[in-house]
């Protein structure tokens, strides 16, 4: 009898991974609050768990897909939706002149105003909401060749020597 309790209370507290053919990823985006066009067209497959909201998307290959900036998305992207914002993102880049910036986060403040925020970091980047309202054509990269942006260390003088520290 113990043992009946113990499994009936195992399987109630598993959370429930969606993995649906009903809804779409885009679907899910839409309710929270968010573009559709945060994720390229493509998605072969996808999970979100609705109780954590931590989600996989799945693409067929790497591509790369132009806003007005471009972004690089990796086979697998993951992260954590919330109404209005994904966090703890991984798998997309951003570039910035030459350079390309993990994004680490996306969010919609106020829908109404019309901006969308890049989390990379070092800096927050705005974007005009429209250019996210809906999924984009994503071109396939085949290798690595993206230049990533690194924190340089602080540089400083020393005053009482005059010369430069690192």
């Amino acid at each position: 009898m113990i043992r009946v309790v113990v499994l009936l209370c195992f399987v109630f507290t598993i959370p429930a991974v969606v993995i649906s053919d009903d809804e779409t990823i885009y679907e899910i985006l839409q309710e929270n609050g968010l573009p559709l066009g945060i994720f390229p067209k493509g998605v072969k497959e996808f999970s979100f768990n609705g109780e954590t909201g931590q989600f996989s998307v799945w693409l067929n290959q790497p591509c790369d897909a132009k806003y007005e900036t471009e972004l690089h998305y990796d086979v697998n992207i993951t992260g954590t939706i919330r109404y209005g914002e994904i966090k703890d993102l991984s798998g997309i880049l951003a570039q910035d002149l030459f350079l390309w910036f993990p994004v680490k986060g996306i969010r919609v403040d106020v829908p109404s105003s019309g901006l969308i925020v890049f989390d990379v970091g070092v800096v927050r980047k705005q974007y005009s909401l429209s250019l996210f309202e809906t999924p984009r054509d994503c071109v396939a990269v085949h290798g690595e060749n993206k230049v990533m942006s690194y924190v340089l260390p602080l540089h400083q003088v020393d005053q009482t020597l005059g010369r430069d520290v690192v």
